[in-house]
């Protein structure tokens, strides 16, 4: 089964944000999504997204967080191994290890795939009116090839911030901000609409 247009541009946003391509085989892979309970709804659209790549319902589990040892529930939900996964798996996971590929700019070229993007990794400051999306542990040059995708396609300036223990960030100021959330507003679901300014 090939994956459509939307189900590629979301995946590529799962992908940059909170996904995980597992390997199953020799050319198979899995989407592997997992969000707190409260989260639960975005989780569902995602798979939804997928339609029949994903089956069953989402699994709702328990476990201690091993910082504050305390009790917190999670919902899981994998789609089924398909080679349609396991392209993308070598693309963007080619020694096991996940990389921002030098040619990504090709492929982060719908605003849905930013939106995706950001409902997982970004944050909106209320008081200062800016906004990130936290990259994790990548090196400075791969946050570079997302600065410079995002600016090349949408035209929007981004600057790479670097975090110390929490990695690198695209930080967006007053202005850009205002133009990016402008360009997302309409795919981001309800629950996460607290992550966009009051007047994009």
């Amino acid at each position: 089964m090939k994956l459509t247009k939307q189900q590629t541009d979301v995946l590529i946003g799962t992908v940059l944000g909170d996904g995980f391509l597992q390997k199953t085989g020799e050319k198979n892979a899995r989407l592997r999504l997992e969000y707190s309970q409260k989260q639960k709804d975005f989780l569902q659209w995602k798979g939804n997204i997928f339609g029949r790549l994903f089956q069953g319902k989402p699994k709702c589990l328990e476990r201690i967080h091993p910082k504050n040892k305390k009790a917190y529930k999670y919902c899981r939900w994998q789609s089924s191994a398909s080679p349609a996964f396991g392209k993308w798996r070598e693309y963007f996971y080619p020694n096991g290890k996940k990389i921002i590929p030098n040619n990504l700019e090709n492929f982060l070229t719908n605003p849905i795939t930013l939106a995706v993007w950001y409902m997982d990794d970004g944050y909106f400051d209320k008081i200062n009116k800016n906004s990130f999306i936290y990259l994790g542990r990548i090196t400075n040059a791969e946050a570079k090839i997302l600065q410079k995708a995002i600016k090349k396609n949408f035209g929007i300036t981004a600057a790479v911030y670097d975090k110390k223990n929490k990695g690198f960030a695209l930080f967006f100021g007053v202005a850009e901000t205002k133009k990016f959330h402008t360009l997302i507003h309409s795919f981001i679901i309800k629950s996460l609409q607290y992550k966009l300014s009051l007047t994009p």
